[in-house]
């Protein structure tokens, strides 16, 4: 093996390994406490997913013939998880503005 053979792989070794690295990184940046990520978001998107997923499957197997069993509880507990979800991130976005809003209104008060 020619030592450009070896240079050209070893430099295509280093370059996954550091877009291996960076992926990583920016996976555990996730579980930061000061990221621009919406966990809840996340959480209710996934759970709604699973909903998506089990009304798809129960229409393709009801077509098909067959009765899907899903348990209501399993359901039931993907729903409560989406809109618990959806609802928390909308509460905090609500309250996180109040509290913009009331500092612009002292400052504006303050300056006349």
């Amino acid at each position: 093996m020619s030592i450009f053979k070896r240079l050209y792989n070893a430099v295509k070794v280093s370059r996954i390994v550091m877009f291996l690295n960076r992926k990583f990184m920016a996976f555990r940046d996730i579980f930061k406490d000061d990221n621009g990520i919406n966990e809840k978001t996340i959480v209710g998107f996934l759970s709604f997913g699973m909903m998506a997923i089990f009304a798809i499957t129960d229409i393709i197997t009801g077509v098909l013939g067959n009765h899907l069993v899903i348990s209501e509880f399993i359901y039931n507990s993907f729903l409560i998880v989406t809109l618990g979800s959806f609802g928390i991130a909308e509460i905090g976005k609500v309250f996180s503005n109040n509290k913009t809003s009331n500092k612009n209104e002292e400052v504006s008060d303050e300056e006349v």
